[in-house]
């Protein structure tokens, strides 16, 4: 698959809800060391009713208002912070790719740079800061490179998580800043951030379904 269209995203989405539903109960640990305990039960809920709502709306809906709907649902569903920010994610993302009706890898670049960008707005957060914009920015910044070179959509994904990997270990030796993470200081040092996780799994998932097709 080199390009992703309509079709393709409703799959997506449904590949996405069975990857949190499995790996439910790994964030749910995850983000209790240091969290509420709920990232696991928020991304399973959320993902499966995203999934669901594209599946009613049909591709004929088109990519953005696919990405639009898949937002909404998410922000209606699952209304906490990484919730609300991975709404906003997808929200971003809808307008970035609007009026395409496939997605090539400079498409794709645009799609995860809005979405990176939509997260560091609505969080206030920075790289550096141990959250989800610590892997959102290399993704957003490995996407870019591969497609000024003239990568095929397989290639530049596998790149970008591969470096979204090696971010989110990078995590591990920061201190948090934000949420009740926070609140822990020094014991968050040995850590990976559960929020930079979801963003790795994104990503990972993305890279898997397309080198698949």
């Amino acid at each position: 698959m080199d390009r992703i269209t309509a079709s393709d995203i409703i799959r997506l989405f449904e590949a996405w809800k069975a990857l949190f539903a499995q790996q439910r109960e790994f964030l749910i640990s995850l983000d209790g060391k240091v969290g509420d305990s709920d990232l696991g039960i928020t991304m399973s809920k959320s993902f499966a009713a995203a999934a669901e709502a594209l599946e009613v709306e049909g591709e004929a809906a088109g990519i953005s208002k696919l990405l639009r709907t898949a937002g909404a649902t998410m922000a209606r569903t699952a209304p906490s912070t990484m919730g609300t920010l991975t709404a906003t994610g997808f929200l971003r993302a809808s307008k970035a790719v609007e009026g395409r009706d496939a997605l090539g890898t400079a498409d794709i670049a645009a799609f995860w740079r809005a979405f990176r960008d939509g997260v560091a707005e609505r969080g206030k957060a920075k790289v550096g800061d141990k959250t989800l914009l610590d892997v959102l920015d290399p993704i957003a910044v490995t996407l870019e490179a591969q497609a000024a070179v003239g990568a095929s959509l397989a290639q530049a994904l596998a790149a970008t998580s591969a470096a979204a990997e090696q971010a989110l270990e990078a995590t591990k030796s920061m201190l948090a800043q934000h949420g009740k993470a926070a609140a822990f200081q020094e014991k968050t040092i040995g850590l990976q951030d559960a929020g930079a996780t979801v963003g790795y799994f994104l990503i990972r998932r993305m890279a898997e379904f397309v080198a698949e097709a």
